[in-house]
């Protein structure tokens, strides 16, 4: 495993960071297939084993904060580990936040984000009076928070986020098929780098949306909003993961399976060891899946 900074943390982070959703068994009580504690177990020793220092997850990821806090126990001291709040208001996420920290078994976030920003009314939300950045600011300044980021699907509203605030990380979607097709992450990125901020990426190894909720529940990755590339797609998957890293970010969080993170760690180092990614081949994928862009 091959580590970078993670903008102006501090942070030297995995190439690959693990995606907390691949610990969790269940999603609105159903949606997930069952996933155990032990299953989580295994899955985070073996990221632990082959140098994955960085665990991203979130309270609306079913019941992935209580399966990875419980995997996390032998290795906390040793990683860095993200959490997030979807809530807009103060007073719900700073019960949130104390939640968070229970499940998880911590004292503090290396990384706590303002999740899923995707839209002007979200960021208006978050700064109003009473808002989610009253806690933010609080948690940073009381060393709850070692360092505060958001998540983003919008890039407009990133761009503002990041205007209104100095952010240490920003989360976003810096996809192959996206940022060919539309341009997408662009100018986030380059205002990201302007400020030395950690940039992550997530959707790297996405093929496109869905076609529907029935394929979604059919395949083999129903954990993921979007299609995944099949892993069975070596060279395809590399290209994707080539490309965004060919951008600029400084990790890649897979999609929400333990396949796509495993295929992820496998081929991490020949990525960045050979770093051009097989444009004729996303040309030619771009190709086929124009129209069905996930945002």
């Amino acid at each position: 495993m091959q580590y970078r900074s993670l903008g102006r943390t501090g942070i030297d982070i995995s190439a690959v960071a693990y995606g907390g959703i691949v610990s969790a068994g269940i999603y609105d009580g159903s949606h997930y297939p069952a996933l155990d504690q032990a299953s989580s177990d295994r899955f985070v020793a073996y990221a632990i084993e082959r140098g994955v220092n960085y665990f991203d997850v979130a309270p609306s990821y079913g019941n992935a904060q209580l399966q990875l806090g419980n995997s996390l126990r032998p290795y906390r001291p040793q990683v860095h580990l993200a959490c997030k709040t979807v809530l807009r208001d103060r007073t719900g996420a700073e019960q949130e936040l104390k939640e968070s920290l229970a499940q998880l078994h911590t004292d503090h976030f290396d990384v706590y984000q303002l999740h899923a920003i995707a839209s002007m009314e979200d960021v208006k939300a978050a700064f109003s009076p009473g808002g989610v950045m009253e806690l933010m600011r609080d948690a940073r300044e009381k060393g709850i928070a070692a360092h505060i980021g958001f998540t983003a699907h919008d890039e407009d509203a990133a761009l503002k986020m990041i205007d209104l605030y100095d952010f240490d990380t920003v989360l976003f979607p810096f996809n192959w098929f996206m940022h060919m097709a539309h341009g997408m992450g662009a100018r986030l990125l380059k205002a990201a780098k302007a400020r030395n901020m950690g940039v992550l990426c997530m959707k790297a190894f996405i093929e496109r949306r869905w076609e529907s909720a029935a394929e979604r529940a059919a395949s083999a990755f129903p954990k993921s909003w979007c299609k995944p590339i099949d892993v069975a797609d070596e060279a395809f998957g590399m290209a994707a993961m080539r490309y965004a890293l060919a951008l600029g970010v400084d990790t890649l969080v897979p999609p929400g399976n333990f396949e796509c993170f495993r295929f992820a760690v496998e081929h991490i180092d020949e990525c960045l060891d050979s770093p051009a990614a097989d444009m004729a081949l996303l040309e030619a994928k771009l190709a086929s899946v124009r129209g069905k862009e996930f945002f």
